[in-house]
């Protein structure tokens, strides 16, 4: 169990980056404004109306924290399992769905999906989608059975050793 926790921490952080970079092409080709975890941090700080100093700092460690614990909830669900690629692109829109129908309508961060500019939706859904199925490949890449791993390993490895290391004759052949 605590194997998959932090496997789905490792896999929601890994498909994070991979969301962020998303978002900063999103936010450059001007379908933003601002990132979402820069709002988020903004609005979690005094002095809503001006930049702070740290916001970008904290919205990145806030967004990593909010999308390694989504990560982690998946991991634990799956348990141990392999994840089919269509359920973490469905988580991804679960997420979104969460996030931007629910969450940040009720802090004052963005008016609800139907109500805000559908090219910030648009580049926000697709970002989620991509997470979700960033996180279905990391978690199906973390996830290790020890038999398996180490059936396959185990002679390869000794060949390796062999040819490093012969075995010692014993002193009475010598």
């Amino acid at each position: 169990m605590m194997r998959n926790l932090v496997n789905g921490a490792v896999g929601g952080a890994l498909a994070t980056a991979v969301y962020s970079a998303m978002l900063m092409a999103a936010d450059r080709a001007g379908l933003l404004e601002e990132p979402p975890p820069r709002r988020f941090a903004r609005l979690s700080l005094s002095g809503r109306d001006k930049p702070r100093r740290g916001e970008n700092v904290l919205g990145t460690i806030a967004h990593f924290a909010f999308g390694s614990s989504c990560g982690s909830v998946l991991g634990l669900l799956s348990a141990g399992q392999r994840v089919p690629v269509p359920i973490g692109t469905a988580y991804g829109l679960l997420v979104w769905y969460f996030g931007y129908q629910g969450m940040a309508p009720s802090i004052g961060a963005y008016p609800p999906v139907p109500k805000d500019r559908p090219g910030r939706q648009a580049a926000l859904l697709a970002g989620h989608l991509l997470w979700g199925t960033a996180l279905a490949f990391a978690l199906n890449r973390l996830r290790t059975e020890k038999g398996q791993m180490a059936a396959e390993l185990a002679p390869g490895m000794r060949e390796q050793v062999r040819r490093v290391m012969p075995t010692p004759e014993p002193a009475a052949a010598r």
